[in-house]
């Protein structure tokens, strides 16, 4: 497998950012356009209307475990650590944290959501697993 793969996750979360935004400036203008809000509750959003309440707190969970996400990832790129193993666990960790923001951003239903989170967070933590295991025992020549 080649090491670059470790980066295809990583992209498609910085995808899942993007939409985010996106949602996020939508949202917002159907809250103006509606009369819910007016553009300058934006300007220090202490009256965040609900929908876009929501999307703005699942962007600023995109910017949480997900830093440790990217950090691994390079991590283990730089020292060819890229395993089939560790390419399956990024790509389900980015599963996971889809299926996070769809929850979060639609019913936003904690019984649902912190689930999601939890396989988020052992996912990623069994990515610095193998990081620490790939540099604590050297490969086979």
């Amino acid at each position: 497998m080649s090491q670059t793969a470790i980066f295809w996750p990583m992209i498609a979360l910085t995808l899942l950012i993007y939409v985010v935004y996106a949602l996020l400036m939508l949202r917002r203008r159907e809250a103006v356009t509606s009369g819910q809000a007016s553009s300058r509750d934006f300007k220090l959003p202490l009256k965040e209307p609900e929908a876009s309440a929501a999307t703005i707190r699942n962007l600023i969970n995109l910017y949480e475990l997900p830093m440790l996400f990217y950090v691994v990832c390079l991590a283990l790129y730089a020292v060819n650590g890229s395993s089939f193993l560790a390419v399956l666990l990024a790509w389900l960790f980015v599963a996971a944290r889809i299926a996070h923001t769809f929850v979060h951003v639609t019913s936003n239903r904690l019984s649902l959501r912190q689930p999601l989170f939890v396989i988020g967070f052992i996912l990623n933590g069994a990515l610095w697993v193998i990081l620490a295991l790939h540099l604590a025992v050297p490969p086979i020549a």
